[in-house]
Parts: C-alpha cells; sequence; structure tokens
C-alpha cells in the first residue's frame, strides 16, 4: 500500500500496537496470560516492590482494573504481595519464582515479535526508530520507559 500522507502518526502508531498486542495474545496464551498481564509480570521482573497503583501506571491500565489483575495473578502463584514496612497500609508486589520462570519462558516467543516487527529496518534504523519512540514519549511527558 502507497505512502499516504493523510494518515497520521497517531494512527500508524496505533495501527502499530495493535498488530503488536494481536501478536503477544498469540505468543503468551499458551501460558494463561493475556497481553495485559504479561506486561505486568515484565514491568514487576525490572522493577521490583511497585504497590498496585504503580503497577497500574506502568502497564498501562487503570488501577481498577490492577486490582482484580494482581488477584488474579497472585491466585495464580505468579506473584506475591509483602506488607510495605515504610507504610502498613500498603502492600509491595514481586513475581514468584514461578512468574519468574513463566516470564523466562515466554521471552523468545516475544523477542520474537519484536524481530518479526523490525525485519524490514536495518539495525541503524531500528535504533533510530527506538531514540524516536523515546523522544516522542518524553516529549508527551512520559519520561524513560519502566
Amino acid at each position: 500500500m502507497p505512502y499516504s500522507a493523510d494518515v497520521t502518526l497517531l494512527y500508524l502508531i496505533k495501527q502499530v500496537e495493535l498488530a503488536a498486542r494481536s501478536h503477544l495474545e498469540d505468543a503468551v496464551s499458551p501460558a494463561g496470560l493475556t497481553s495485559l498481564q504479561y506486561t505486568a509480570l515484565t514491568v514487576l521482573e525490572r522493577r521490583p516492590g511497585l504497590t498496585s497503583a504503580q503497577l497500574a501506571r506502568n502497564s498501562f491500565v487503570r488501577a481498577q482494573t490492577m486490582a482484580q489483575m494482581t488477584t488474579y495473578l497472585e491466585g495464580e502463584g505468579l506473584i506475591r504481595r509483602d506488607r510495605d514496612p515504610s507504610s502498613r497500609r500498603q502492600f509491595l508486589l514481586y513475581l514468584t519464582a514461578k512468574g519468574e520462570e513463566v516470564v523466562a519462558s515466554l521471552r523468545e516467543s516475544v523477542a520474537g515479535i519484536e524481530q518479526k516487527m523490525l525485519s524490514g529496518l536495518t539495525e541503524r534504523e531500528a535504533l533510530q526508530l527506538r531514540a524516536l519512540l523515546r523522544a516522542c514519549r518524553q516529549a508527551l511527558g512520559g519520561g524513560d520507559p519502566h
């Protein structure tokens, strides 16, 4: 399909996101996960000890959705909640050993999605795309990815 100047970048970004999410759903569903649950697990892998509210912000879901999600993930033995020693009213979330295993088992499949997405780009173009997307995120007040 030839390039059309009337297609906005916002539209193209959303289309890429939808396609990537569809592929991610296919990759993580054999493990009994949704793409949003997988995202939450990978955020906890990178940043253990988040509150449910912090995890929601970093996983692109509302706090209420995250509360339901963490209940499910805890019930599946993928995460655990530990009382925050500095605030007895809060709980901090961590991956369990089982959660770590599940994330590790999906890593290759998920990396394959990214490789497929970038297959039409040179290595330099892929690095430029990553840098440009980070700049766009920062310009919109998103800061660095978590």
